[in-house]
């Protein structure tokens, strides 16, 4: 994409769709390293960027679209790690882009799904990583947590909802800033994040690890 013949042979690019992500390595935040962090944020938002910008040229010439697939969870934060981190990450991007090339007649566009089945969120792969951080543990961590525990979510087996919201955020006249495929986004977690913080914490704290020392 950076090679300068490529840019004069293709004269614009209707749309990119910035989809590829990570999801491990996540736990409690005070399991994991500064390297967990900059490791998936290398994925899942600093390559949204870098991806971004190397077409953005072409995109222009097009007025085509950017269409950036983030989380719902780039609206609230239910646990903690780098995910939810870089899918923030991505929401602001996207906002900011959004404004930033309007006036060259580029769409941008976010999608935010819920819980869905794919190899990122693999129950066996999620119970493994949360095994790895685990291990490497100090033994006052672990005394401190007491026991390691699974919350095994609910995740839709309907990837073509979130197909779906691609074609019309590339082929529709009038596309949506935002889209959010699957029932657990619109019905649940959307709504959560427009509760007062107090009632939003209150619910995710009983599903969070709770340290044998919880002062809760």
């Amino acid at each position: 994409m950076q090679d300068p013949s490529c840019a004069r042979v293709v004269s614009g690019l209707w749309a990119v769709v910035n989809n590829a992500g990570v999801a491990t390595p996540s736990g409690p935040t005070d399991w994991l390293t500064i390297e967990d962090f900059k490791s998936m944020l290398a994925v899942n938002l600093m390559g949204v960027i870098d991806v971004t910008l190397s077409v953005l040229p072409l995109i222009k010439k097009a007025r085509g679209r950017v269409v950036n697939v983030a989380s719902v969870f780039g609206r609230i934060s239910p646990f903690g790690g780098p995910y939810c981190v870089s899918k923030y990450g991505v929401e602001s991007f996207n906002d900011s882009l959004r404004l930033n090339v309007a006036p060259f007649g580029v769409k941008v566009l976010c999608i935010e799904p819920g819980f869905f089945k794919t190899s990122v969120t693999d129950t066996v792969m999620l119970k493994n990583n949360l095994k790895s951080l685990w291990n490497r543990l100090s033994e006052e961590m672990k005394e401190n947590y007491g026991k390691l525990t699974y919350q095994i979510q609910f995740r839709d087996g309907d990837l073509m909802k979130v197909v779906h919201c691609m074609e019309h955020a590339i082929a529709a006249v009038h596309p949506r800033s935002r889209y959010s495929p699957g029932w657990d986004a619109k019905f649940f977690w959307l709504p959560m994040s427009y509760m007062p913080t107090w009632i939003s914490d209150q619910f995710f704290l009983r599903y969070n690890p709770r340290p044998n020392v919880s002062m809760l």
